[in-house]
């Protein structure tokens, strides 16, 4: 990890820092490619890229309902135990969410009515490249249960075996879940716009992913009649701020547990302090017995230390940032939580790890990166919810609110608004 020091770094030098990697523009390339390609050829191309970039050797992405069952049958009864405590708490504290509807009467003999409804149709995509997201599966689909949506599909990237992890599919049958198709990448997210190869058409889709997924989910909601999406999910991010009080170990696990998602994870140390030569002997030390080792040592040689002069400037950093994932090991860490605005989620204190909040805290993981966090927030129930607005008015509610609207149509020029609304208040006639 390289580092620096913030109040020596110019504008430009503080703007690099945090900008995506070169590798985002050659994945954001690639994933335009793959769903152009789709678009023009449809079920052919989804099964091409199926089988050249995730191995697939099937004719249908589908998996058997007897396979979930299966699954779930073979599962360990302690992993049954953990999944179902992580989705008992994940559905606590959605289940606080949601919008509202109401009605009120704006003039008299006007009503309106703001109607909530699920969004029909949902593509929960969960990453299984590296490393089956078990918990990503819990994250989007019980929001989405819990708002009522109908129509639930899940994508995950099938194993080297053609197979999705059976670790997936037992969450997926502990949920409900039956149509779980096993495609990954740039090529799922196509697919789900397209109604492709056997996979629905979606009017949203959900879910983190790699660069190509992320820039793929991107393009879709560009295309006319596109799906929209949550939000920027991209590759990883964390950042720690830690001041001289933190302990070492905690910095570095919390350091690789961001690392060894993703050889392009972005890895952030703020020190206010901070014992830097300890973290680096804890970081040496746990890099040597960790498994996905070579993943997280790439990351960590694209991650910075940068050393803050106080908690101001430290403040000023995180906000700047944006981090998915924001853990503070500092005196007195819900104060400066209170400050920062632009984090996906926080970590209050020496003894939450980020960890907690991926599988089993209760909120949800999925979050914005790459900057996002300045105007989206994680997922939530509210993001498989839609709205709709009523308006009715009485014959005498008319002619009560006409005179306003028809004169605001005359002060923009627009005649037959006013005429629509005059021949209500006159009861049909012209004056």
């Amino acid at each position: 990890m390289k580092r620096v020091i913030w109040n020596q770094l110019d504008e430009g030098a503080r703007t690099a820092l945090f900008s995506a990697s070169p590798e985002s523009d050659t994945a954001r390339a690639a994933a335009i490619e793959i769903v152009e390609a789709i678009r023009r050829e449809g079920d052919r191309a989804v099964f091409e890229y199926a089988r050249r970039l995730d191995g697939f050797t099937g004719e249908n992405f589908r998996v058997p309902a007897a396979d979930i069952d299966a699954a779930r049958a073979a599962a360990d009864p302690e992993d049954i135990a953990a999944m179902d405590a992580a989705i008992g708490a994940v559905r606590a504290f959605h289940a606080a969410q949601g919008l509202g509807g109401y009605e009120i009467e704006t003039w008299p003999g006007v009503t309106c009515q703001r109607r909530v409804d699920p969004i029909r149709s949902v593509g929960l995509y969960v990453p299984a490249g590296s490393a089956p997201l078990v918990s990503t599966l819990i994250m989007l689909a019980v929001p989405a249960q819990i708002a009522g949506v109908p129509e639930i599909a899940v994508t995950v990237p099938p194993g080297p075996d053609g197979k999705v992890n059976a670790s997936v599919l037992a969450v997926a049958s502990l949920l409900g879940l039956t149509d779980i198709f096993a495609i990954g990448g740039a090529q799922a997210i196509a697919a789900l716009d397209f109604g492709a190869a056997g996979l629905p058409r979606v009017a949203k889709i959900f879910g983190p992913g790699n660069a190509w997924v992320a820039a793929a989910k991107s393009h879709v909601s560009t295309l006319p009649g596109g799906p929209a999406i949550d939000l920027p999910a991209g590759p990883s991010e964390v950042m720690v701020i830690a001041d001289a009080e933190a302990r070492a170990a905690f910095v570095a696990a919390d350091l690789l547990a961001q690392a060894e998602h993703d050889p392009m994870a972005q890895v952030c140390l703020v020190s206010m302090g901070a014992d830097i030569p300890g973290i680096k002997a804890e970081l040496a030390r746990q890099l040597s017995v960790l498994p996905r080792k070579a993943i997280a040592e790439q990351a960590l040689s694209q991650g910075v230390i940068i050393e803050a002069a106080d908690r101001s400037e430290a403040m000023v950093i995180a906000e700047r940032a944006c981090p998915e994932h924001l853990i503070l090991q500092t005196d007195a860490p819900g104060e400066l939580a209170r400050d920062i605005t632009t984090a996906g989620s926080i970590f209050v204190g020496a003894w939450t790890p980020e960890s907690m909040g991926d599988y089993a805290a209760g909120p949800n993981h999925t979050l914005p990166t790459g900057g996002a966090g300045r105007a989206y927030s994680g997922v939530t129930v509210e993001a498989f919810q839609r709205t709709t607005t009523l308006i009715e008015a009485s014959r005498a509610g008319a002619s009560e609110i006409a005179p306003v609207v028809e004169r605001l149509a005359a002060l923009e020029g627009l005649d037959a608004h006013a005429t629509a609304m005059r021949l209500r208040r006159t009861g049909g006639g012209d004056e």
